[in-house]
């Protein structure tokens, strides 16, 4: 489990984009923090709020809360595996995928004040909409302003590997793409693998921008024909032209889209500055997402590539430890061991099934395994989610 060391001819590109990238965070950090938690308090138990996820709409589709921490139970009632998010703009606040149909799952939030967007279940689906209100106990916490000294360099480092890697995916893709005008089967195959491998380095960050990333990510599922919706399009869309039709028919217009949406996806990233609590959290997030909803093998369905995502994921985690070791290491020290200790362990399950080949297809990796997977991303999650609070910083 190794992070790829940068080329040597990118050594000028990293020191101009951290140099660039100082002042941005600076700036951005100062307005987060005049505006943002500062302490991380045990969060109140209040009362659960239910969302009912029908066909074509969510009942309630409007609501009010406090800001704080908040409970919902989400229930799908639809004939579907779904997903229920809650948006701030473009970015994903919070989410909950691959509800199966019958089932509610539970997600705790906290809130801040402010208007928040819900998409619930089909992406063709009426949004709705989430409304938070401010309490005395948040506009005295927001007025708070911890140092941000001490993550400017661990950003400006993260802001780097982002650029570098989203490089890396539009090179990928236009690889990709150029296959599939060609009509070479095979080589589309190789070109989706590493795109996808590239896509998978920056998901932490990319699954944050839910409409660019629904374009570029989404399952056939969140459509009402599935696999024959026209709006189908995307990674998997044209993982299933190649794997599941074993051609590159009809799929030039896909990815003629899918390298504009990564375009697009590059700019936005870069475009804001993140707030430092957001290095642990979407980390965090990523890990859920994996022991929850992509351990099923829900996530490369017709091509069955899903260990190197995984192992692709693990990297960009292991990098965000490693951006955050020196602050652990006084903050928490036990917390970075048992982090170091999780992410090892999960890394040994997924190099114990690569071969000379490379990973085993995933469906021939057995329920123990997959359930293995599942609870060590699991575990690693939760520790991920506790480095924040060490840190001092807001949990949303």
């Amino acid at each position: 489990m190794n992070t790829p060391t940068p080329a040597p001819h990118r050594s000028w590109m990293r020191a101009a984009l951290v140099a660039s990238a100082l002042v941005l965070i600076a700036a951005g950090a100062a307005f987060y923090y005049a505006s943002q938690l500062a302490h991380n308090r045990a969060p109140k138990q209040g009362e659960e709020i239910t969302v009912t996820i029908h066909a074509r709409h969510c009942e309630p589709n409007a609501l009010t809360v406090p800001a704080g921490m908040t409970q919902f139970r989400i229930v799908n009632q639809s004939d579907r595996a779904v997903e229920w998010e809650i948006l701030d703009g473009v970015m994903v606040v919070e989410e909950r995928e691959n509800i199966a149909p019958g089932l509610s799952t539970r997600l705790s939030t906290r809130l801040e004040p402010g208007d928040y967007a819900i998409t619930c279940g089909l992406l063709s689906n009426p949004r709705g909409t989430l409304k938070v209100t401010p309490t005395t106990e948040s506009t005295a916490a927001a007025k708070a302003a911890p140092t941000t000294t001490a993550f400017i360099g661990p950003l400006a480092e993260q802001r780097f590997d982002l650029t570098m890697h989203s490089d890396d995916l539009l090179e990928a893709a236009s690889a990709l793409r150029l296959a599939i005008e060609t009509g070479q089967l095979d080589a589309a195959r190789a070109a989706y693998l590493k795109a996808r491998i590239d896509y998978q380095r920056i998901a932490a960050t990319a699954q944050r921008y839910g409409d660019l990333d629904n374009a570029i990510n989404a399952r056939a599922d969140y459509f009402a024909q599935r696999e024959k919706d026209p709006a189908f399009g995307g990674f998997h869309r044209i993982e299933y032209g190649l794997y599941a039709e074993n051609s590159t028919a009809g799929l030039l217009p896909v990815a003629t889209k899918l390298n504009a949406d990564l375009a697009a996806l590059r700019t936005a990233m870069l475009a804001r500055p993140l707030p430092p609590q957001q290095l642990a959290l979407n980390a965090e997030r990523l890990m859920r997402a994996l022991a929850q909803t992509r351990s099923q093998g829900e996530e490369e369905r017709y091509s069955h590539a899903d260990l190197a995502g995984f192992a692709a994921n693990l990297d960009s985690v292991d990098k965000t430890v490693a951006l955050l070791q020196p602050l652990l290491a006084k903050a928490d020290p036990k917390l970075l061991a048992q982090l170091q200790t999780e992410a090892a362990a999960l890394n040994a399950t997924l190099t114990g099934l690569h071969g000379a080949e490379g990973y085993r297809p995933y469906d021939q990796v057995d329920a123990p395994t997959r359930q293995r997977i599942a609870q060590q991303a699991g575990q690693l999650a939760q520790s991920l989610g506790a480095v924040n609070g060490a840190l001092g910083l807001s949990t949303t």
